[in-house]
């Protein structure tokens, strides 16, 4: 289906930020796509178990490597369950508010349980591919699950700063050895008063690239794409541009909140990285 209506082509324009950015192929998919935000405020309204279970069947049904559908998530509603999350996760109070905390798990500990039922070795998973196959899963499980919830009217945000400290994480959830929460997502239906919109992305020339990689070409747009941002940040009470942003991000081990020790972590969880 094939839609060119003013309203499509205004949403496609707000998601770079650029008013003569149109679409001219879409469909209702990926209009609701456009429209995604992060949301931060929620509503004090309960996730229904019938929307938890609809939403877990669509992470179900992403694509999966080689079928081993290596990850898991553990739902959490609890609110005191919520604070010791939040205490572990950099203190985001909107963990605590939201009536659903998803911790989404790469849970390579499913395999080992099958290999040690049937006698059967596991060595493969000492590799880093192995690692990354079950964060993969995982991440593709829960892009799917938050298109999802998304259609249903709730929101969410992705919470990274679970693996700021990922054996206590692991301890509080009662996490079987080899396997690792890769990250949160707070749900809940957003509140209307949150100020907040959607945040234009990078350009297209900067992240499509034809035939081979031309960083020359993929840069240009980047002066242009910063001056969005500072606007849309100045807009909702925020600073800084993207590439502030970027480069404070990574500017070392410090800037990593407890990350710089992963791989020491990972591998105390029964996943290393050989």
């Amino acid at each position: 289906m094939t839609l060119t209506d003013s309203t499509t082509l205004d949403r496609a324009g707000v998601r770079y930020g650029d008013p003569d950015f149109a679409l001219e192929a879409t469909s209702p998919v990926i209009e609701h796509q456009l429209r995604h935000r992060s949301v931060r405020a929620f509503l004090p309204t309960p996730v229904t178990e019938e929307e938890l279970r609809a939403v877990v069947a669509a992470a179900s049904s992403a694509s999966t490597s080689s079928n081993l559908q290596a990850w898991s998530v553990v739902a959490v509603t609890d609110p005191e369950r919520k604070r010791r999350l939040s205490d572990l996760a950099a203190r985001q109070e909107f963990i605590v508010e939201a009536p659903l905390f998803l911790v989404w798990v790469a849970d390579l500990d499913r395999g080992h349980r099958l290999a040690q039922r049937n006698g059967e070795p596991l060595d493969a998973t000492a590799y880093l591919e192995s690692t990354l196959l079950g964060v993969i899963d995982t991440a593709l499980a829960a892009q799917n699950a938050v298109v999802a919830l998304e259609s249903l009217g709730l929101g969410s945000v992705f919470v990274g700063a679970v693996r700021n400290r990922p054996e206590e994480f692991a301890g509080e959830l009662g996490l079987p050895p080899h396997s690792v929460a890769v990250f949160g997502l707070a749900v809940g239906h957003p509140d209307p008063a949150e100020d907040a919109g959607v945040k234009p992305r990078l350009p297209q020339t900067a992240v499509l690239h034809r035939e081979t990689y031309d960083a020359g070409k993929a840069d240009a747009g980047l002066p242009a794409y910063d001056e969005r941002l500072a606007a849309y940040h100045r807009a909702h009470g925020l600073t800084g541009a993207w590439t502030e942003r970027v480069l404070a991000r990574l500017a070392g081990a410090a800037a990593l909140g407890g990350r710089d020790r992963l791989r020491d972590a990972l591998e105390r969880r029964g996943l290393p990285s050989r």
